[in-house]
């Protein structure tokens, strides 16, 4: 009977696996192009260190 907790451990495992590569690629299929996301992450750093400047 040991041997049931290991299936069920891997068969989540898998089920977790494919859900966060689901996630992934849904996220990556929504958004821009690669130099949409570069210009979008330079902004929010800009963001950032002008809102930490402030403190």
């Amino acid at each position: 009977m040991s041997r049931k907790p290991d299936v069920i451990r891997a068969l989540v495992v898998v089920f977790a696996v494919g859900l966060l590569i689901s996630g992934i690629t849904t996220l990556a299929a929504s958004e821009g192009s690669p130099g949409d996301r570069a210009a979008e992450a330079a902004h929010l750093q800009l963001i950032m260190v002008h809102e930490a400047s402030t403190l």
